[in-house]
């Protein structure tokens, strides 16, 4: 996951379904008090927020986890009850008319919860403590992400993965899937990370060996293109955690995860 903007933003869940439905109060990527005449929001009241947001609490290592019973785990409780039903619906529908359904699913703050780093340093990105946290392999999982990667693929539905982590985090993030329960199709063909030395050459519009300059919308709409287009699937539903996940098309639907701790564009 590279960020290139981070911040808080408290925001309640939203699910995306072709368009965006936002509850009371969420914030979106364009909401702003910068350029206003308005005193931007508190950051010491900001971080409560989060902190009652997400039920945030030490455990008995000093790992920072979110409560189960949280407003952030009833978000999401809502949001995998809604896409358990709709992957049934597309699954049967697909393959009923010859098709291969497919889902895709962004990796952090999506399957793997973050919030312990966010906390841990003040809601900034530092890559070199990024790369270490990531390598640890031990983050606890976004509650029943895996347990719906699992679901979709019981219903005949193929996963893959489309995720900013880098191809030198590839094995840390296979092993902290497993970890977590979402050990299906974890396999390089069906999990598709950021190879900058190496751009695949469904990339070459922006990407070519050595140089990078994808948009994270380029890159994982330009994927999911690939998934379509090249390996022939349908992608019935997309999963993240950003709107960069899920904007650029390539989808039958998408759900937008709940992440008030940072931004990327």
């Amino acid at each position: 996951m590279q960020k290139s903007l981070r911040f808080a933003a408290a925001t309640a869940a939203a699910v995306v379904t072709g368009a965006a439905l936002y509850g009371a109060g969420a914030a979106t990527a364009g909401q702003s008090t910068a350029n206003s005449t308005h005193e931007p929001y508190n950051i010491g009241l900001l971080v409560k927020d989060l902190d009652t947001y997400y039920g945030t609490t030490a455990d008995a290592n000093g790992v920072y986890q979110a409560s189960p019973v949280s407003p952030y785990a009833k978000d999401l409780a809502a949001i995998d009850k809604a896409a358990k039903k709709y992957i049934d619906q597309a699954a049967r529908k697909a393959l009923h008319k010859g098709k291969k359904p497919a889902v895709v699913f962004d990796i952090d703050d999506t399957l793997l919860l973050s919030l312990d780093y966010e906390k841990r340093y003040n809601y900034t990105y530092n890559s070199a403590t990024w790369a270490a946290y990531v390598d640890r392999a031990d983050r606890p999982e976004v509650f029943g992400s895996p347990g719906l990667v699992r679901y979709a693929a019981q219903r005949g539905v193929t996963v893959f993965y489309n995720s900013g982590l880098s191809e030198a985090q590839r094995s840390a993030a296979v092993a902290n899937l497993k970890k977590v329960g979402a050990d299906v199709n974890l396999d390089a063909g069906h999990m598709f990370l950021k190879n900058a030395a190496n751009p695949p050459s469904y990339l070459s519009g922006c990407a070519t060996p050595g140089t990078w300059t994808c948009t994270t919308v380029q890159y994982k709409a330009g994927t999911r293109r690939h998934i379509e287009r090249d390996l022939g699937y349908d992608i019935v539903a997309n999963f993240g955690d950003q709107y960069s996940d899920l904007d650029g098309g390539y989808a039958d639907r998408t759900y937008k995860l709940p992440n008030p701790t940072y931004f990327v564009g």
